[in-house]
């Protein structure tokens, strides 16, 4: 390689080095108010959790009264909720996600069971119609800024596939945020109720034990008639929390892997600057010793 390919190259990567240095900073600066978006929104989440547990427990046999909150005799038909991203540059952000539908979709079907996919993000819904999976619900655009509307067009679709008998339960799947380095892949059942994953947060745990028992709530009208109105607030707030843990983490994960590139990229024209020295320092000797033969036939 002569060294003007070797300057081109180092130019090239240098230019590259720029856009992930600018890509990871953008990162930065957004998920610093996705934190703050999560940070407002669990307290409310927790509640809603909360508030739906506690009625599920005092409908106790009842439960089972209405549609929405009917388990099915059979669960022959599951809905994966797969949420991924609408852009790629993330690291293994989208490809953790699909993989993990796709594996627990295996099981599934492997016992006879039929899955039904619906994904949130162009990488989910393209990723899933290249392996020829027929997405029921592709919702694609706000990956990286969700609002309680994407999340409620998506719950009511999901709730109303249950209703009308099309899933026996719904799952959905999605990176959790723990830190700018740490996405937590999660999986969580959100139909049928009695199987739902409602997960108190550590604040309300720590209420409880405090207190050491329950409070005596009295339901008015019946709790099995508030959990019909709590159910779908339930559904739309777990998708709408999983849908800010994801845009958190898939910033944190670009922010990651931008860093990393730009770090490779440091190395990289390190190594051909090296290489460019060598060729210029061989060119060099080169000519010295072309001089030193000349000099030396005149002699």
């Amino acid at each position: 390689m002569s060294q003007r390919d070797v300057k081109e190259r180092i130019s090239s990567i240098k230019n590259i080095q720029k856009i992930t240095r600018a890509m990871e900073m953008m990162s930065a600066a957004r998920l610093r108010r996705a934190e703050q978006r999560i940070s407002a929104l669990r307290p409310y989440a927790g509640a809603i959790r909360r508030m739906t547990r506690q009625a599920a427990d005092a409908a106790g046999g009842e439960l089972g009264a209405l549609p929405i909150l009917k388990q099915h005799e059979t669960q022959d038909n599951v809905g994966f909720l797969l949420v991924t991203a609408d852009r790629g540059l993330a690291g293994a952000f989208n490809s953790q996600i699909l993989r993990a539908g796709l594996r627990a979709a295996s099981e599934l079907e492997a016992e006879g069971k039929a899955v039904h996919y619906s994904a949130s993000g162009r990488r989910g819904v393209s990723s899933l119609a290249f392996r020829q999976k027929d997405v029921v619900g592709a919702y694609t655009g706000f990956t990286e800024r969700p609002t309680y509307a994407d999340a409620r067009a998506i719950a009511h679709d999901l709730v109303a596939a249950y209703i009308d008998g099309k899933v026996d339960r719904v799952e959905i799947f999605y990176n959790g945020y723990v830190s700018p380095l740490v996405q937590e892949l999660r999986r969580e059942t959100l139909l049928p109720l009695q199987e739902a994953t409602i997960v108190a947060d550590d604040s309300d745990e720590a209420d409880e034990n405090e207190s050491g028992h329950h409070a005596l709530v009295e339901y008015e009208p019946d709790p099995e008639e508030i959990l019909a109105r709590l159910v779908p607030d339930y559904v739309e707030i777990s998708i709408y929390r999983a849908l800010l843990e994801s845009a958190a983490s898939e910033l944190g994960a670009r922010m990651t892997a931008m860093r990393n590139a730009s770090e490779n990229a440091g190395e990289l024209i390190q190594d051909y600057t090296l290489e460019m020295n060598r060729a210029r320092q061989a060119e060099i000797t080169q000519e010295i010793m072309e001089v030193v033969a000349g000099a030396e036939a005149l002699v």
